[in-house]
């Protein structure tokens, strides 16, 4: 006598591809996922080779704003097209890279060195295309200069000359900004029909001449917009200047926020805070 075995469920088959199908269809996302985690703890992580990698994006950021400083009077060349090509390729993937890993993407859109990098990105491609001068777009790369959280929190843990002197740093890091980025918009509206060094010097000779208000008058901008442009230096170029000057010859305080009364800014070597005279616990390094 045959014996007929039943053939086995279908909805056990149907339920065994499914979860074949899900093992698919996930696996795509799960590396996704392990590649934002990967550079999340490079660009926000605490640990050695998150540092590391930090320092070696800013050295990338400095070696990028000395490049467009000294190109920005350049004439236009096959070369330097390519070279622009690749920076702006890299300083694409940063970006890329920055936007992917927030949680809060709106947030870093906004910010003002992000629209900066953004703008200097978009110069960097459409400048062949253009016939118009985009040398002062690319100069806003100089505001993504210590204007990260992650990498001032390196810098104060690992050199106490930065813990001491932040405030003396930053003043010192926004004036240079200004000085040239200011000075590429001068060279754009001044020296426009003449491009070379000699013409980028002249605008930032005109530029810290005005900031200083030292006004020797032998280069001028007479138009409407480069009177207006010469009054905005004046004003904030020398807010500025005082500023860096106040950090430099004030004595230096370090950031600690007492837990009384909040006073945030104290001597390095305070023992009580001079506000509610609460014991302090400032970490030092110690002299020899």
């Amino acid at each position: 006598m045959a014996v007929i075995l039943p053939s086995p469920p279908r909805c056990i088959t149907i339920q065994a591809k499914s979860v074949e199908f899900n093992a698919n269809t996930m696996e795509k996302p799960s590396n996704n996922k392990g590649l934002r985690k990967a550079l999340q703890s490079l660009y926000t992580g605490h640990d050695r080779r998150a540092s590391n990698f930090r320092y070696a994006l800013i050295t990338f950021d400095i070696a990028t704003i000395v490049y467009f400083i000294l190109t920005a009077a350049a004439a236009r060349t096959l070369t330097l097209t390519a070279i622009n090509f690749v920076v702006g390729l890299l300083i694409l993937l940063d970006f890329s890279a920055r936007i992917w890993i927030a949680d809060n993407r709106r947030r870093v859109l906004l910010r003002v060195y992000t629209l900066a990098d953004l703008v200097v990105i978009v110069s960097l491609f459409l400048g062949p295309v253009l016939a118009e001068n985009l040398a002062l777009f690319r100069v806003l790369r100089g505001l993504r200069l210590i204007h990260s959280y992650h990498l001032l929190y390196d810098l104060r843990r690992n050199i106490r000359f930065f813990r001491v002197h932040e405030d003396a740093i930053f003043a010192g890091v926004n004036l240079f900004v200004f000085i040239f980025v200011t000075t590429s918009v001068v060279y754009v509206l001044r020296f426009q029909d003449a491009s070379g060094v000699a013409n980028y010097i002249d605008a930032l000779y005109f530029t810290v001449a005005t900031l200083t208000t030292t006004g020797f008058g032998d280069i001028t901008l007479a138009t409407p917009l480069g009177k207006i442009l010469s009054v905005f230096i004046m004003i904030f170029g020398v807010a500025l200047f005082v500023r860096l000057a106040q950090t430099i010859f004030q004595p230096a305080k370090i950031k600690y926020a007492c837990q009384d009364c909040g006073l945030s800014r104290h001597e390095p070597d305070a023992v009580h805070c001079k506000h509610c005279g609460r014991t302090l616990r400032i970490a030092t390094e110690g002299r020899d």
